[in-house]
């Protein structure tokens, strides 16, 4: 079986979370799992190395999880992306709307050197409005967004549209 028909077996879905008629694809089980998130790494570094990051960006929260082992496997350094006020430095930031709500997220001024090729990572793709917000707040600091990675995409919602042209790489899609 190939590592990405491996890491969907792991996916457990959880119908109506966070609220009614979402149905949450939990990833624990990958993580909880040596073999099966050392999978998913691999196949982060390879994209990433691919599309010659310079830096590693992940989003709040589980984008932090592949985002910042990413880094660490490419000796990269790693920028969190976070919700509002979490991050303790100048910052810029961005409003997004999501699938159930809207959201705000930061990074830091000073997190990207002008012209740094940036690899994005998250768990998930759905409409694209975190991970849009993301790339926006990547080029305001002076990145450049070279790839967005992700380890789930839900594509029949669209979000590639929201990336603004940038390389989406996905290892497991659902319809």
């Amino acid at each position: 079986m190939s590592a990405p028909d491996q890491l969907r077996a792991a996916i457990r879905d959880v119908p109506d979370f966070p609220k009614a008629g979402i149905l949450f694809r939990d990833i624990t089980p990958i993580l909880n799992d040596p073999a099966l998130f050392r999978m998913a790494i691999a196949e982060f570094v390879g994209a990433a190395h691919e599309a010659g990051a310079e830096k590693i960006a992940g989003i709040d929260a589980r984008g932090f999880l592949f985002g910042a082992t990413v880094a660490y496997e490419l000796g990269l350094g790693f920028v969190p992306i976070r919700k509002k006020g979490k991050l303790p430095f100048h910052t810029h930031s961005e409003a997004y709307d999501l699938e159930y709500g809207s959201s705000e997220i930061e990074v830091h001024t000073d997190a990207f050197a002008t012209g740094e090729r940036v690899a994005l990572i998250d768990d998930l793709l759905a409409t694209g409005g975190t991970a849009g917000a993301a790339i926006r707040l990547i080029r305001a600091g002076g990145g450049v967004p070279v790839i967005a990675q992700f380890l789930i995409e839900l594509a029949d919602l669209g979000g590639r549209a929201a990336l603004d042209g940038v390389p989406v790489e996905t290892i497991i899609s659902y319809p």
